[in-house]
């Protein structure tokens, strides 16, 4: 079921307004952002939940209704189908890619090297610091501001990018933390460079297709359990390799 902005409704606003929206969702983005990964380890734990809460009660001021944010009553019936399915397609492919000897190092993330830290970050820490947050900041109220003054395609195009460029500061240790990484890119200045440009690629096609899960279903729920099952289930795969290699 594809969801899209009431015509009518989108026409009669005043296109100033319309980019005025964009421009300042994506102004708190960029410095949430930076306030989160440069500042101090709280402000890395409450600054995303709080801007996405904060964005979310800035643009239901500015109009947009619950069905532009994914969030409609009617969407949910649907949103649910497709959300048990990608977490179904997820699983296995992670399931495959633990158990190839040749992908398996590339789950070897030091960050996830016991069960138990991973448990909590699985069902706690990703789901609630990274994945209802940024779904709803991104393909919530980015999704809804820039649909109504591209449509979709500008939708896909201008969000999957910002998505992108968002995981800049958190691929900076990428090849340093993934053994897998490592043996591919090597440490230095030139293995950080790869591993961002690589992180920022694959974030930016993954946001393309969390927003067409997104404009598919209708709903936010499509994506949030999409997200959450490539970071989620990853970091319980992650741990089980390392417990299996040792």
């Amino acid at each position: 079921m594809s969801v899209h902005v009431p015509a009518a409704e989108a026409s009669t606003l005043p296109r100033v307004r319309v980019y005025a929206d964009i421009a300042i969702v994506v102004a708190v983005l960029a410095a949430t952002n930076l306030i989160a990964h440069f500042t101090t380890p709280w402000a890395s734990i409450a600054t995303v939940p709080a801007a996405a809460v904060g964005l979310l009660i800035l643009v239901r001021r500015r109009g947009l209704c619950w069905t532009e944010l994914g969030l409609g009553r009617e969407q949910w019936r649907s949103g649910v189908g497709y959300a048990v399915a990608a977490v179904g397609l997820v699983l296995t492919v992670i399931a495959i890619g633990a158990l190839l000897p040749w992908t398996r190092p590339m789950f070897m993330n030091n960050n996830y090297a016991t069960v138990s830290g991973a448990l909590i970050a699985s069902m706690v820490i990703i789901p609630l610091q990274t994945v209802i947050p940024e779904e709803l900041a991104f393909r919530g109220v980015l999704h809804g501001a820039l649909n109504r003054a591209w449509g979709f395609r500008g939708v896909a195009a201008a969000g999957s990018l910002l998505f992108g460029l968002w995981h800049i500061a958190t691929s900076l240790g990428l090849t340093s933390s993934n053994v897998g990484f490592t043996r591919i890119f090597g440490g230095g200045v030139m293995g950080t460079v790869a591993g961002v440009v690589l992180a920022v690629v694959a974030t930016g096609i993954a946001g393309f297709i969390f927003t067409w899960l997104r404009r598919r279903s209708g709903s936010l729920l499509a994506p949030i359990a999409l997200h959450w099952s490539l970071n989620g289930m990853g970091a319980l795969a992650a741990a089980l390799v390392w417990h299996l290699s040792t």
